[in-house]
């Protein structure tokens, strides 16, 4: 099911090209663009970079809903089934080929900003324990993103999640500090669920204290895991019954 899952996204190389240069040229717009109007206290591209990885993520992840929905509505669930493939491995294929795409499109990002003056101070056990947030998040958004397939009635409609992802980010510390924002604002975008992650990669990339940063990202990964796969079990069986 994961081969499956990664020789569509190999044939629709549109859509993986898209997933792969969006960000990259989110993070160029942002840096040469909008950078020097941006005081962030440092180089405006080692700020932005975590948060550009944030939206790599979700933008790569929010695909699975568009691939499980074009499933679901094919025809091709049945098949499987009919030769004993539960919905599991079926889902978790999507989910696995997601992680890859997504892992190739991080990579193209933080080689561009490598080029581009991005300046990582991360030592081995830094990195692995940022790339540890980075996997886990886009594992859960993955999943979720395979529940919305489920729950959408048609791919059109499933392409509407990539939206919410693509919003999230703007409203946290991604692109701007949040004391720049309005008052108003600052709850939500101290809470929000990327906001952590983001924290995180930035604290452990840049040799920055993170405090519980991390341990909240995880918790928010875990939360967002544990409710995709408990939801994809009882849409899968609702859907096929």
């Amino acid at each position: 099911m994961a081969g499956r899952g990664i020789r569509l996204s190999r044939r629709n190389t549109d859509a993986v090209i898209t997933s792969m240069m969006l960000p990259v040229m989110m993070m160029l717009v942002f840096v040469y663009l909008f950078g020097g109007a941006i005081d962030t206290g440092t180089e405006y591209v080692t700020y932005v970079v975590p948060g550009v990885l944030i939206v790599c993520a979700g933008f790569g992840s929010a695909g699975t809903a568009v691939s499980v929905s074009e499933d679901m509505k094919g025809g091709i669930i049945d098949r499987f089934r009919s030769l004993d493939v539960g919905g599991a491995p079926i889902l978790a294929g999507h989910v696995t080929a997601s992680v890859a795409r997504n892992l190739v499109s991080t990579a193209l990002v933080l080689v561009v900003a490598l080029l581009i003056g991005f300046r990582p101070e991360a030592g081995p056990a830094a990195a692995l324990a940022a790339a540890g947030v980075l996997l886990a998040y886009i594992t859960a958004m993955s999943w979720l993103s395979a529940a919305v397939g489920l729950l959408a009635k048609s791919p059109e409609a499933a392409s509407g999640f990539t939206f919410l992802v693509l919003f999230l980010p703007y409203p946290s510390s991604a692109f701007v500090p949040i004391e720049t924002m309005p008052s108003w604002l600052h709850g939500f975008a101290d809470h929000q669920p990327v906001t952590p992650v983001i924290e995180s990669l930035r604290g452990l990339l840049l040799g920055l204290p993170v405090g519980t940063a991390p341990w909240i990202a995880l918790a928010w990964s875990a939360g967002f895991l544990a409710v995709a796969l408990g939801l994809s079990g009882v849409l899968f069986r609702s859907r096929t019954s």
